[in-house]
């Protein structure tokens, strides 16, 4: 079991992605602007997300969604590559993930798919977080990311980002990839509960 260990990016290790928004995105982004500072506006964009699907100005909620979504790499890739990681971020980053995908998950697939499978994907989410709370309890530091976490957070935005397109176009196999994205993201939480147990 201790071989799992190997799924964790160590803390302030920049990986292939971060080196990727670094010679790109990143160059944009002004050194006064923290990874704290982005993971605080995608806590900010989900109530404004949320109102604009329950009125159905879809296309601007599937807008800043994406937006949303893609800040988790942002302030990760910022954090990594500018030497700015703090316990803060360890904690509020994937917390904020969660909050996202949960909020607008729980919204968008119980309408178009079925309540039961947002319902797993939360569930796991909240044992996640619980696990993650146990592990401070115990005074250990937070952890780097786990790339189960980051492959599930992956499918996750393109399973649900899928049901808001076909939301806005109904195209069949809209529904057919978000859902299959979903269990895959399932599959993939659960491999990330099992090895952050294992740490």
């Amino acid at each position: 079991m201790r071989k799992l260990k190997s799924y964790t990016v160590p803390a302030g290790e920049p990986n292939i992605i971060d080196r990727f928004l670094a010679r790109t995105f990143l160059r944009l982004i002004p050194k006064k602007i923290t990874p704290n500072q982005i993971t605080t506006f995608r806590y900010i964009s989900i109530p404004v997300i949320l109102f604009l699907l329950v009125y159905k100005f879809n296309i601007l909620g599937i807008i800043l969604f994406v937006i949303s979504a893609f800040s988790d790499a942002v302030d990760g890739a910022l954090a990594r590559t500018r030497d700015q990681i703090t316990d803060w971020g360890k904690i509020h980053d994937p917390f904020a993930d969660k909050l996202l995908i949960g909020s607008v998950g729980a919204l968008i697939v119980s309408i178009y798919l079925n309540i039961y499978l947002i319902s797993t994907i939360i569930g796991i989410e909240i044992i996640l977080i619980l696990n993650a709370f146990w592990h401070l309890k115990k005074g250990e530091k937070p952890i780097g990311a786990l790339l189960p976490g980051k492959l599930k957070m992956i499918l996750q935005c393109f399973g649900v980002g899928l049901i808001l397109l076909y939301a806005v176009w109904p195209i069949a196999w809209f529904l057919l990839v978000a859902q299959i994205m979903l269990y895959a993201a399932i599959f993939f939480a659960l491999i990330s509960l099992i090895v952050y147990s294992s740490i």
